[in-house]
């Protein structure tokens, strides 16, 4: 038995099969992702986080539901969140002429931003859901296409206020929050999940700009996902293999002391470490000496799922070998994300003032 449970991993369909139940009951198990091809419909999905922790009731069920594209339930009765972008484009729009208030539209996006937090949160609570990977603090660069309108605006400034007032949101859901993708990814064209990007910048430019969130924050975020994202000015490792990102900028020098979550292991940018692909296993054994708490491995559990058994297997093993050391403090971090209130039943959501005004906020 082990007093840490670093894996967070992903299941087959819209219910549990034996394998499931099997992975999810591993001590080194601590929680689960959800993706669309686990949603059917809301009685489905509450079925769903209820078997999971009929498994285990400390299990932590994560999703990527941000608003836009990034979106995983978006039918019987979701509400389809806007992008960020939109946001960042209210807080510009002060009205015209002689309607025009200075500021008036920074006011206007902060409350959306906030509304869009707390719908986004009580809704997947509603279902059973605990955590979503939101607020992303990348930048919007108008180069990289995989982050776009995910990104609420260029300036750092607006993406910090904007994301405080979403986490506000989400916080009045009950619900933790998590910015990524740290120190930002942004600013690279490539796409992690296909390529290995690098950003050639000095360290002094991306914590001016990029970074600069983060320590803006420190107060409020409750966990960060590092990019898999190379800064060679900085390290040769990408940002959620590097004890440099991870350890001495956002632990010591930004003095965060929440979680950190590696991004998805199986993605092109964690597959290669010093010029070598790993196994999921190296690699998770990596983000975890780097300083990350909790590692993702998603989208292997569809088939045989040998990749996920290989992994649990495989960290157990490097564990007992002696090349990783299982940390209370990374397990407290995990605990520390799970809703310490109850969800509100989805009917009971639906007549709600604060929940109907919120809607009537969304841009």
């Amino acid at each position: 038995m082990t007093e840490h449970a670093p894996l967070i991993l992903d299941v087959a369909g819209t219910t549990l099969n034996a394998d499931d139940r099997r992975r999810l009951a591993h001590p080194l198990t601590g929680g689960v992702i959800l993706f669309a091809r686990n949603w059917e419909n809301r009685a489905q999905l509450l079925q769903l986080t209820s078997s999971i922790k009929a498994v285990r009731d400390d299990l932590l069920i994560c999703v990527d539901h941000e608003g836009g594209r990034v979106q995983r339930f978006r039918t019987d009765g979701f509400t389809h969140l806007p992008p960020m972008r939109a946001l960042g484009e209210m807080w510009m729009d002060d009205g015209k002429g002689a309607k025009a208030v200075p500021g008036s539209g920074a006011l206007r996006a902060t409350n959306a931003a906030t509304a869009a937090g707390y719908v986004l949160g009580t809704e997947l609570r509603a279902c059973g859901v605990d955590f979503s990977f939101t607020p992303v603090l990348d930048l919007d660069w108008g180069e990289s296409g995989v982050i776009g309108d995910r990104s609420f605006h260029r300036d750092p400034r607006v993406v910090a206020l904007l994301a405080k007032s979403l986490m506000h949101g989400l916080l009045q859901a009950g619900m933790a929050n998590c910015g990524k993708h740290f120190p930002g990814h942004g600013f690279v064209k490539a796409d992690s999940h296909t390529e290995v990007p690098v950003d050639k910048r000095s360290l002094k430019a991306i914590l001016a700009d990029d970074a600069a969130p983060y320590p803006w924050l420190s107060s409020t975020l409750t966990s960060v996902m590092p990019a898999h994202v190379i800064y060679p000015k900085v390290d040769n490792r990408p940002a959620g293999f590097s004890q440099r990102w991870l350890q001495d900028i956002l632990r010591r020098e930004m003095r965060f002391d929440g979680a950190i979550f590696s991004d998805d292991l199986s993605m092109e940018g964690a597959r290669r470490l010093d010029g070598q692909v790993v196994s999921y296993t190296d690699a998770a054994v990596a983000a975890l000496e780097a300083g990350c708490d909790l590692v993702l491995l998603c989208n292997q559990s569809v088939g045989d799922g040998k990749a996920v058994d290989e992994l649990i297997t495989g960290l157990d093993n490097a564990r007992n070998q002696g090349r990783w050391q299982p940390s209370v403090d990374s397990e407290s971090r995990r605990l520390a994300l799970l809703p310490e209130t109850l969800p509100q039943a989805w009917d009971e959501l639906m007549y709600q003032p604060a929940y109907l005004q919120a809607l009537d906020l969304l841009p």
